[in-house]
């Protein structure tokens, strides 16, 4: 199989975190927290480039055009993840067809081991697509209105959605558009896939990729990228 173009949607704020600055740009290590991740994804020897979509008017970005030999561009995003991913999709590179597929990796994830998108790569692409992700380990409860736990859910085939996602590029475009035209918000590419009827391979990889999201994550993804980087 050829080499992958990677969309990363970069457009967010990164409210939960607090403060002016989107989360993508706030330092860990002494580094943008997206650097780490566009790294990470270059560095990859099956990704063929990278597409980062923006916010509109984003003046932080820092104009990047290639990374570790490997061809950087971006796009103006909008104001849903699912629309940023759409309009990272449809500015790839007119060599990506329709049948090819692409993969899409959350900014705020610096931590995606290499063997994990291999793995996605290698399980994914004769299913059809797939997603990273992990079986769900917790006990997990329902809580009420007063915040108390009411009932225990059951965890047997239940999963924690991840990033990269891949599936082909004109399924996926295809996907997102209807999700849009039925105003259904998709969380990630996969409920749109699932929407239009196909089943994704949830493909095991590392607990440790995970999403920045609050403060107390940027120390524990420069812990964990001290340990894997």
């Amino acid at each position: 199989m050829a080499a992958l173009w990677c969309v990363v949607p970069a457009a967010g704020r990164g409210t939960r975190v607090g403060g002016d600055c989107p989360k993508q740009y706030l330092p860990l290590g002494g580094r943008a927290l997206i650097l780490h991740t566009l790294d990470r994804l270059a560095a990859h020897p099956r990704i063929a480039g990278l597409l980062v979509v923006l916010a509109a008017g984003d003046q932080r970005w820092p104009g990047i055009g290639m990374l570790g030999g490997k061809p950087v561009l971006s796009a103006v995003g909008g104001g849903e993840r699912a629309d940023s991913v759409l309009a990272g999709l449809r500015a790839l590179p007119p060599e990506v067809g329709k049948d090819d597929f692409v993969l899409v990796h959350d900014a705020a994830r610096p931590c995606v081991r290499a063997s994990d998108i291999d793995r996605l790569i290698d399980l994914g692409s004769p299913a059809g697509g797939g997603l990273l992700g992990a079986p769900l380990r917790d006990t997990l409860k329902r809580a009420d209105a007063n915040g108390r736990s009411a009932l225990t859910e059951p965890r047997e085939q239940r999963w924690r959605a991840f990033t990269p996602q891949m599936f082909r590029h004109g399924q996926l475009v295809a996907a997102l558009e209807a999700a849009s035209r039925d105003g259904v918000l998709v969380s990630d590419e996969a409920m749109a896939m699932e929407r239009a009827g196909h089943a994704p391979m949830l493909v095991e990889g590392a607990e440790d990729n995970i999403k920045v999201t609050t403060a107390a994550d940027f120390a524990l993804a420069e812990f964990l990228l001290s340990r894997t980087g």
